[in-house]
């Protein structure tokens, strides 16, 4: 860490710092200046065991100048947009939102994945939404099986989950393919 001094908070130039904060606004569309730090989030957070700064730790980094920090952070990933957070936040901040306007962050700036597994597994969520419309269990599992090399580690799962009818062997699709097509295409993922 680096000391104060008059054109520095902590980690970063302030101008860089306000920068990376703005972005993150921009992109989550919700103020996390605005967070109190008073940690409701992390009180109903099903991950928050496993992370390191927990919810608002991310907001804090941000706050602080530790943007690399927070860019490089598990936590991040770890994260499963389950909106307990921000349901909880007194201050309504969609922390949700903001975890995935910093991941994307993350993957523009082109740090190293904290989380390369879980971010194999969006991407493969991404692809069979782009494919179909509409998440298809099976394929998504089936490919992020065979991306990561790990094929028969959960398979006992797998056979139990397809035999009480919790994986569709065919994908269903929506109707409305061309507005699909739009939502990917305005968001620049093809």
């Amino acid at each position: 860490m680096q000391a104060l001094n008059s054109d520095k908070v902590v980690g970063l130039p302030v101008n860089t710092q306000r920068r990376a904060i703005k972005e993150v606004v921009d992109q989550s569309g919700t103020d996390i200046n605005r967070c109190l730090h008073c940690q409701s989030c992390g009180g109903g957070c099903p991950v928050s065991d496993a992370m390191t700064y927990r919810p608002n730790g991310i907001i804090r980094l941000f706050q602080l100048g530790f943007i690399q920090e927070a860019l490089e952070s598990s936590d991040i990933w770890f994260c499963i947009g389950c909106n307990t957070c921000s349901m909880a936040c007194p201050q309504a901040i969609d922390i949700a939102s903001m975890m995935d306007a910093v991941r994307e962050m993350a993957i523009q700036a082109g740090v190293k994945i904290a989380e390369p597994d879980i971010f194999n597994f969006h991407k493969e969520v991404i692809h069979s939404i782009e494919r179909h419309g509409r998440t298809h269990k099976l394929e998504i599992m089936m490919r992020y099986k065979i991306r990561t090399r790990d094929l028969f580690s959960d398979m006992d799962l797998g056979v139990k989950m397809l035999a009480k009818r919790k994986l569709d062997l065919r994908p269903s699709k929506v109707n409305d393919r061309r507005g699909i097509d739009a939502i990917f295409a305005k968001h620049g993922i093809r």
